[in-house]
C-alpha cells in the first residue's frame, strides 16, 4: 500500500519530468510562431526603407511612408467621421464596397454551385455550355459595366452585377471539375444505401467536391473585391473605389496610397476568411 509520502515524492518526480516537456513543447510553440512572423516583418522592413531613401530625394514624384502617414493621420485616427455624402471616413467607404461585394459574390456562389453541379453531372450540359462560360469568362470585368448600367441604369445594382459576373466563373468551373472528380466507389456506395437526389446532393456530392468549390470560392472572392474597387472608380458614390480615383482628381496621392493599404488587408482577411470556413468544413482537405 502506498504511503503518503511516497505518493508526494511520485508526484514530484512526475512534476519535475513533465516541466521540461512542458517547457519544450512551449518553447517549440513560440519558435513556430516567431518562424511565421519574422520573415514577412523583415521583408516589409525593407521595403519600407527602400521606398523611404527613394521617394525622399528632391525630385522624387511619390510620397515616402513617411509622408503618408503625416498627410493621411487624420483619416488613420479617424475612419469613422461622417460629414454627409461622400465626405465620409475610410471604414464607411470600405463597409460601402464589403455591402457590395457581399450581395454580388452570394448570388454567384449560390448560381455558380448550381451550375457546376448540373455541368459537372450532365455530360450534356457539359457540351452545350462549357463553351460558352469559357468565351465569357475571358471578358474583363469592366467591360460589363456599361451593359449593366444600360440594363439597371442605376450605378449600385450595375456595381453589383459587376461583382457576380466576375465571380461566377471561377465557382463554376471548380464545382464541374469537383463534380467529375468524385470517385465512383462513392457512387457505387450511395447507389447501394439508395439514396435519392436530395441525400445524394448532401452526403456523396457536396462533401467530396468540397476542396474543389472553396478554391473555386476563394478565388472568387479575390476576384469579387478586385472587380468592385474598379467599378465604383466609374459609378461614383461612397466606396473604397470612388475614393481613390477622387482622391486622383484631387491629387492627393497620400490618401490613394492610404486606401491601396486598406485594399490589400481587407483583400487578404477575406480570402483568409473563406479560406478559414473551408477548412472547417472540408475538415483541412481544401487549400490553406
Amino acid at each position: 500500500m502506498m504511503t503518503t509520502d511516497s505518493l508526494e515524492r511520485l508526484q514530484t518526480a512526475y512534476k519535475v519530468k513533465s516541466k521540461p516537456f512542458i517547457e519544450t513543447a512551449a518553447f517549440k510553440q513560440v519558435q513556430e510562431s516567431l518562424g511565421k512572423l519574422v520573415p514577412p516583418i523583415v521583408v516589409m522592413t525593407i521595403l519600407l526603407l527602400i521606398w523611404e531613401i527613394l521617394c525622399s530625394t528632391e525630385g522624387a514624384r511619390l510620397p515616402a511612408p513617411s509622408k503618408v502617414i503625416t498627410d493621411t493621420w487624420e483619416l488613420i485616427i479617424n475612419p469613422l467621421y461622417d460629414n454627409g455624402g461622400n465626405d465620409v471616413g475610410m471604414a464607411w467607404q470600405i463597409l460601402a464596397s464589403l455591402e457590395r461585394v457581399a450581395i454580388g459574390y452570394s448570388l454567384a456562389v449560390v448560381v455558380g454551385v448550381a451550375l457546376g453541379v448540373l455541368v459537372g453531372q450532365s455530360t450534356w450540359a457539359l457540351r452545350g455550355l462549357d463553351p460558352l462560360f469559357q468565351v465569357l469568362r475571358t471578358v474583363p470585368p469592366l467591360a460589363w459595366l456599361p451593359l449593366s448600367l444600360a440594363g439597371f441604369q442605376d450605378g449600385n445594382p450595375s456595381a453589383i452585377f459587376v461583382i457576380f459576373i466576375t465571380a461566377i466563373w471561377p465557382i463554376i468551373i471548380n464545382t464541374s471539375v469537383g463534380i467529375r472528380n468524385i470517385p465512383e466507389d462513392y457512387r457505387n456506395v450511395s447507389r447501394v444505401i439508395q439514396h435519392n437526389g436530395i441525400e445524394y446532393f448532401w452526403k456523396i456530392m457536396l462533401p467530396a467536391a468540397a476542396p474543389y468549390i472553396f478554391s473555386g470560392l476563394r478565388i472568387g472572392v479575390g476576384l469579387s473585391w478586385l472587380a468592385i474597387v474598379a467599378a465604383e472608380m466609374l459609378i461614383g458614390g461612397v466606396g473604397i473605389g470612388f475614393f481613390i480615383w477622387d482622391a486622383w482628381n484631387s491629387s492627393l496621392i497620400s490618401d490613394i496610397v492610404l486606401a491601396l493599404v486598406y485594399v490589400g488587408i481587407v483583400g487578404f482577411i477575406l480570402d483568409r476568411c473563406v479560406a478559414w470556413v473551408g477548412k472547417k468544413i472540408t475538415r483541412g482537405t481544401s487549400a490553406g
